[in-house]
């Protein structure tokens, strides 16, 4: 099959069913760039009512093609597309590329019919891409399986960022905005419905391509989960940098990437941390994404990333650093000897960083070349901004000022270079032909700096720990009492405070007198999980009499606010106190399965929403960094004078709780221990409350 996929993306020989001898139509289209572009291969034109297409011998009918094509664009009416596929399947067409709309994206019963069409291209071990695409694009072939017009506006340069884009007239608005801004494109990828192939065999194969070196994704929603990670850790042990603009992420917005390309939109806060996991970065805007992948293609990419800055404006210092710290985006001083002796050459400069060596440098040239080798080499940084604006494009100043900047790259050529400039076309051209990458908003320029110390933390990262040992744990085919839940818990390791269940006020009373007071007391219903809707949780029950009318409390509470509910007694537990109150979950994700979230409890979860996810399963590394990773996380770590909490702990029981969601199966829907109380450090962490939700295990 892999086979099969490389030449659907690289055929030696296409034909185009359906094919039109208007190049403006979507039969004629392919062949008319194709023809233009210098395709090497053979083109077979199918149409039964015409000799000759375009200035080609044209044939009948599928079985009256003289050679078997590694790949066929079809563009047939939907009615007619499954028996198409099926005699070019039958004959050992690699690949399909299917422009014909009206499959999934239409309704249940298009849906149905697309599946029929899959099968019978699988059945005979054919690729499909599509139906409902615009195809694909290679520049550097000339092979043009696309019925895309972007092309009339003119041609791209051949570079070597690929393009994969579920949705068609996105995939060509980036071939638009990267041909006016002079970025280089290798080939474009245009997935449509996805009844087989995926954004992720799309990625994948551009990760194999020796031709392309960034790829740039353009995703509504993300099916078949697995075969996207894949393509994503591929692309980071080739050390290839995948830049991810997601959309779909509102509600509404997610709707119509449903109706359009029949995918799943998924949580996007899920598929952001699948993103973070494998070093891809998201863009939020056609711009953010293209700046990246254009500093991309530098192959410059620095595991610890700080950035120093020259600057002839002080404004545009300001500028620069406010945009570093939103990002996190390191920018040390410069170490003070070197200051003292820039301060000397030019008293009044700013030599912190920002280094400022002013306007003064229009007078003086020297200084540009002067400070900027202080910045290299006395400030270490990795990734050095420049900020000329308007005087870098001037014809005067301009030939100077590359041959200072051209010695400090020569010198240090290790660094990410990045100058912000305002010039014509063919000035920024000379710049970059320098080996600078340039921008002319300076925040822009640092967002794209930041994204590659991202990518150079995912390539750098080592495997982590193995995932802790849990026993597999048998889950009950209906959802549990809190009680029960903790007890299947207790078998993966993750511990609850001192507890039972008690049927009786007398026996309520003796519980707590072994716990030791105060307690806590809920009501045990498999038919109740959420338990303070209804009253049915009393805190700091401090005696005996007290637990005794707590028990009748609860009782009645249950018969008044769901009388129908099955109630098995009361819960007793001992109350824990002086610990910091977090929630730990598992969420099922129905693209990439059982996903875990951590995050500080109370406010911080519900108005803060400071959670952090990550799919499952995982170890206890990892469980720490996300515990780290929390904006409020100065809590657990004994902040104005508290004790540090067990984060240790905490983290175990997120590793073990991950492993148990992952071995438990598709009928594992979620898990809510909410709170947990982190005690202080070596005295552990406990779930207080346990929900543990089944469901239909239909595989979603």
């Amino acid at each position: 099959m892999s086979d099969r996929l490389s030449r659907l993306f690289a055929p030696r020989s296409v034909a185009i069913i359906g094919a039109s001898g208007d190049p403006s139509r979507i039969g004629g289209r392919p062949i008319a760039s194709m023809l233009a572009g210098g395709y090497k291969g053979t083109i077979l034109p199918v149409n039964p009512n015409r000799p000759e297409v375009q200035g080609l011998t044209a044939y009948a009918s599928v079985g009256d093609l003289p050679e078997t094509p590694d790949v066929a664009i079809v563009a047939v009416p939907a009615k007619l597309v499954t028996e198409t596929v099926q005699q070019l399947a039958a004959r050992g067409t690699a690949g399909a590329i299917v422009f014909s709309s009206g499959f999934a994206e239409m309704d249940e019963d298009g849906a149905a019919e697309q599946d029929r069409m899959i099968a019978a291209a699988n059945a005979h071990g054919m690729r499909v891409l599509g139906p409902n695409t615009l195809g694909l694009f290679d520049l550097r072939s000339g092979f043009y399986g696309s019925f895309t017009s972007v092309f009339e506006g003119g041609m791209p340069s051949v570079g070597r960022i690929g393009i994969a884009s579920q949705s068609g007239a996105y995939c060509g608005h980036l071939v638009s905005v990267m041909r006016a801004r002079g970025l280089g494109i290798a080939a474009g990828v245009m997935t449509g419905n996805e009844g087989d192939v995926t954004l992720g065999d799309a990625i994948g194969h551009m990760v194999t391509d020796d031709g392309i070196d960034v790829i740039a994704v353009y995703a509504e929603g993300i099916n078949r989960g697995d075969s996207f990670v894949a393509a994503l850790e591929a692309a980071r042990q080739a050390r290839k940098p995948v830049v991810v603009m997601k959309v779909g992420r509102s509600a509404l917005g997610g709707a119509a990437a449903k109706s359009h390309t029949a995918s799943i939109a998924g949580d996007d806060t899920v598929t952001s941390a699948v993103l973070a996991e494998f070093g891809a970065v998201q863009a939020h805007t056609t711009d953010q994404m293209l700046d990246i992948a254009q500093l991309a293609t530098r192959r410059i990419y620095p595991v610890n990333n700080t950035l120093g800055v020259i600057t002839v404006s002080g404004g545009a210092g300001v500028v620069v650093s406010d945009a570093a710290e939103e990002l996190g985006l390191a920018m040390p001083e410069m170490p003070e000897d070197a200051q003292k002796r820039l301060k000397a050459i030019l008293p009044y400069a700013a030599p912190r960083n920002p280094v400022d060596c002013t306007a003064q440098v229009l007078n003086d040239l020297s200084l540009m070349g002067q400070f900027s080798e202080a910045v290299v080499a006395e400030g270490g940084y990795t990734s050095i901004l420049g900020f000329l604006t308007y005087t870098a494009g001037s014809p005067t100043l301009s030939p100077r000022l590359r041959e200072q900047l051209r010695l400090l790259k020569d010198k240090h050529p290790d660094r990410l270079y990045v100058l912000s400039v305002v010039a014509g076309r063919d000035r920024i051209a000379e710049y970059e032909g320098d080996g600078f990458s340039v921008f002319e908003d300076p925040t822009r320029a640092v967002v794209a700096i930041d994204a590659m110390g991202r990518f150079g933390k995912g390539f750098a990262r080592k495997p982590g720990q193995k995932p802790p040992s849990v026993p597999a744990i048998s889950l009950p085919d209906a959802t549990p009492t809190e009680a029960e839940a903790k007890r299947l818990l207790g078998q993966a390791g993750i511990k609850a405070a001192p507890e039972q269940v008690c049927t009786s006020p007398e026996e309520a009373a003796k519980a707590a007198a072994g716990f030791g007071y105060p307690v806590v007391m809920k009501i045990v219903s498999p038919d109740i999980l959420h338990k303070t809707e209804i009253g049915g949780v009393l805190l700091d029950v401090g005696d005996e009499a007290a637990v005794k009318a707590g028990y009748a409390t609860l009782i009645e509470r249950a018969k008044q606010h769901a009388p129908k509910a099955r109630v098995e007694g009361v819960l007793v537990a001992k109350q824990l106190k002086g610990g910091v109150e977090c929630i730990l979950g598992i969420h099922r994700d129905p693209v990439f399965g059982p996903v875990a979230m951590v995050g500080l409890g109370g406010v911080f979860v519900e108005i803060v929403k400071d959670v952090v996810f990550r799919r499952c399963p995982f170890g206890i590394d990892v469980a720490a960094e996300m515990i780290g990773s929390l904006k409020g996380v100065s809590l657990l770590q004994g902040a104005r004078g508290r004790p540090k909490a067990d984060v240790t702990a905490l983290a175990e029981m997120l590793s073990r709780l991950s492993v148990m969601a992952h071995q438990a199966g598709d009928t594992l829907q979620s898990v809510d221990l909410n709170p947990v109380i982190v005690l202080p450090e070596g005295e552990g962490a406990y779930a207080v409350d346990a929900v543990i939700e089944i469901g239909g295990g239909d595989g979603h």
